[in-house]
């Protein structure tokens, strides 16, 4: 199963999914601002991706908070709490098959190779 999570009025998400439904490539939409995102499935990302990578700190949402809330994420406990807190902040789109992130962030090559016919 092939899920893409990420917020639809993101720019790099309507890529991948524009991407993926012209590619005829099924999947699972999973919006982070109705659905928000569990701490077992960001579990299953940080032992795939450091957290660092997760969140994105180019975001308005980073770059938004305030000095204090930035400096207390240092390590996987306090970044899990900010990315649920927070969805926002996570680094997106993830493209996730069977637990497995394939691609995070949209990377038209990445796709193109990983869905090839």
């Amino acid at each position: 199963m092939l899920t893409l999570y990420g917020i639809p009025n993101c720019n790099t998400v309507k890529k991948a999914r524009t991407w993926l439904d012209e590619n005829g490539v099924a999947y699972t939409f999973h919006d982070f601002k109705k659905s928000g995102i569990d701490e077992a499935t960001i579990q299953q990302w940080l032992t795939q991706y450091p957290w660092g990578k997760l969140i994105n700190r180019a975001g308005l949402t980073w770059r938004g908070l305030d000095e204090a809330t930035k400096s207390s994420i240092t390590d996987n406990p306090s970044a899990t709490a900010l990315m649920q807190a927070k969805t926002s902040v996570i680094k997106r789109p993830v493209l996730v098959k069977d637990s497995k992130v394939i691609s995070l962030g949209f990377d038209e090559n990445l796709y193109r190779e990983t869905f090839k016919p």
